[in-house]
């Protein structure tokens, strides 16, 4: 007798658990990823073939825009658990005299880069997000008042293991990136990273001999 031939099934998955996974994944996502805050400038950095990349913590930044100002960041405003942004903030409003509570300390820890006299500090912690920049008129960095220096100074003795980097606009003016460079070794930094936007170089084949 010949043999029966069994109906052949195609095979059926059941999506459903992958996709009540994703939707979970999605929302353990969305409720613990922490955005990075906004910069005070933009900056057109200019164009290297470097593929160094720049760490978001231990890290000191210091900006120079395209008009010259100045501005400082310190770990990127991730500062959850160390606490080197407010320990800084800490000991420069002990040098100017500025009282500051435990929620703008704590509020200075969570931003990004800043650019103001620290007389404009506490007014820049309370204003609103969207106001800020009206207030980004760069740290002074003159011989009278050299806030910069004293921000490098104090930064350094809270994390000596902070690399250093300086992001300067591609048509910033290099004699205000110089007197950082001096301010730095001044500080007895020696060692620090010039940042650049990555730019890497296609070979086409009408190239190719």
């Amino acid at each position: 007798m010949p043999k029966i031939k069994q109906p052949v099934k195609s095979p059926h998955i059941d999506m459903t658990p992958m996709v009540d996974l994703f939707s979970l994944l999605l929302t353990f996502f969305m409720l613990t990823t922490s955005f990075r805050p906004q910069e005070a400038a933009i900056i057109d950095t200019p164009t290297s073939i470097s593929e160094k990349q720049s760490p978001d913590k231990n890290i000191m930044t210091i900006e120079v825009s395209k008009d010259g100002l100045v501005f400082f960041n310190i770990d990127n405003g991730r500062d959850t658990t160390t606490h080197f942004r407010a320990d800084i903030l800490k000991e420069m409003a002990k040098r100017y005299n500025i009282v500051l509570t435990p929620k703008e300390l704590l509020n200075f820890g969570r931003l990004a880069s800043f650019g103001v006299p620290m007389k404009s500090m506490k007014t820049w912690l309370n204003i609103d997000p969207g106001k800020r920049m009206k207030l980004e008129t760069g740290i002074p960095m003159d011989s009278l008042d050299n806030q910069l220096g004293y921000w490098i100074r104090y930064s350094r003795l809270a994390n000596p293991d902070a690399e250093v980097a300086i992001k300067g606009d591609a048509d910033a003016e290099y004699k205000v990136v110089k007197k950082i460079m001096d301010l730095l070794q001044d500080n007895k930094v020696h060692k620090f990273n010039l940042t650049t936007t990555l730019v890497k170089d296609e070979v086409l084949l009408s190239d190719v001999k």
